[in-house]
């Protein structure tokens, strides 16, 4: 139970920094806890909407949304996140986790490799 509690400690962090708790949780739930690829995704949802809406209400706070930006963006994001769902729920859980896993190594080696950078060597930084 402790593990559980951790996993979710951790995964809340760094969803509250805007990375995706995800990446955390559901490795944890599927390596540590022998729990089902698709049940692990699904609790991943229900944990995010929680984590999202406490971060969302600490960002709009700090004036650091920029709604223009970010509401063409939640708009196809819902309609992505529905065909993403019917599509993981036609997917074998073997199938389900390998495509899980390889988009995780490709966001690391892109994350490690820096990603786009700008003039001077700085990261890019984006306010939504």
């Amino acid at each position: 139970m402790i593990w559980l509690i951790l996993a979710g400690a951790v995964s809340g962090v760094i969803s509250g920094m805007g990375i995706g708790g995800g990446a955390i949780l559901i490795p944890v739930l599927t390596v540590f806890f022998d729990i089902n690829q698709h049940v692990a995704q699904c609790a991943n949802l229900y944990f995010f909407v929680p984590t999202a809406i406490a971060a969302l209400v600490v960002h709009i706070k700090r004036h650091a949304v920029d709604f223009k930006t970010a509401l063409p963006i939640i708009c196809f994001g819902l309609a992505g996140a529905a065909g993403g769902a019917y599509l993981a729920a036609a997917l074998s859980t073997g199938i389900l986790r390998k495509v899980f896993g390889i988009f995780l190594a490709l966001m690391g080696l892109y994350q490690f490799f820096g990603g786009k950078k700008r003039a001077g060597g700085r990261q890019d930084e984006h306010k939504f």
